[in-house]
């Protein structure tokens, strides 16, 4: 069986909390495609990573 890398998920409150947004803006993200995550059931789980990368992107470009 392939090994599987050591990849944290945090739930939508936890990346909401993380981004100091609401969680309905999470659920934009991740509806967008702007936020990888993972549905499991009826809950939306999104790898640590991606949070850590949509943190560090430019927001946007003014002027």
């Amino acid at each position: 069986m392939a090994e599987l890398p050591d990849v944290r998920f945090l739930t939508v409150a936890e990346v909401a909390e993380l981004m100091r947004v609401s969680k309905m803006t999470v659920y934009r993200l991740v509806h967008s495609g702007e936020l990888p995550a993972v549905r499991f059931g009826r809950s939306y789980r999104v790898p640590e990573s991606a949070v850590t990368d949509a943190l560090q992107r430019p927001i946007a470009d003014v002027g």
